[in-house]
């Protein structure tokens, strides 16, 4: 629906709080959205939409956003103690901080092309930092969960899935 919706306790309506114009690129419209967070501080929501980033402030009954980043293939968004916003990029196969004005980002966990060595991703995920700005990354194609330590040339693997078959007889 390229919408985002706000579900207060005890409504039975939601209300449409950032896209709902239809789908498409303009500043007041949403496609495709994938994950969302709020921004407490700035009380506005940060979006990942196709092919951008977006903020919509909460407090105006805002009718478009602000595009924080684009030419981003955004699936995973997380924001740190320090306020510095995390994306992972599933066309570049990297993750980026990126803190406040900046419009390019810095590179903090694969960027390496697609692929299963240690300074690659394949498809990144979901995300988390930690409060040593460590990030945790889902590098969904590898079936494994990795941390990147902060400014780490490669990850190391926390977790991945055993290839095993089942016999299902």
């Amino acid at each position: 629906n390229d919408r985002i919706i706000q579900w207060k306790k005890g409504d039975t309506i939601g209300e449409v709080v950032a896209g709902g114009n239809g789908k498409g690129n303009g500043l007041n419209q949403l496609k495709g959205p994938r994950n969302v967070l709020i921004d407490k501080e700035t009380d506005s929501l940060i979006i990942c939409d196709t092919g951008r980033v977006v903020r919509w402030s909460r407090r105006s009954r805002t009718t478009q956003g602000e595009i924080l980043s684009d030419n981003i293939a955004c699936n995973g968004l997380t924001m740190d103690d320090q306020r510095d916003i995390y994306v992972s990029d599933n066309g570049k196969q990297e993750v980026r901080r990126y803190q406040w004005g900046d419009k390019i980002g810095t590179i903090v966990a694969g960027g390496n092309g697609q692929g299963k060595d240690l300074n690659q991703l394949s498809v990144p995920t979901c995300l988390f930092v930690d409060s040593q700005q460590n990030v945790y990354v889902s590098d969904n194609w590898n079936h494994r969960v990795m941390k990147w330590a902060k400014d780490a040339i490669e990850g190391v693997v926390v977790t991945e899935a055993l290839d095993v078959e089942h016999d299902l007889t």
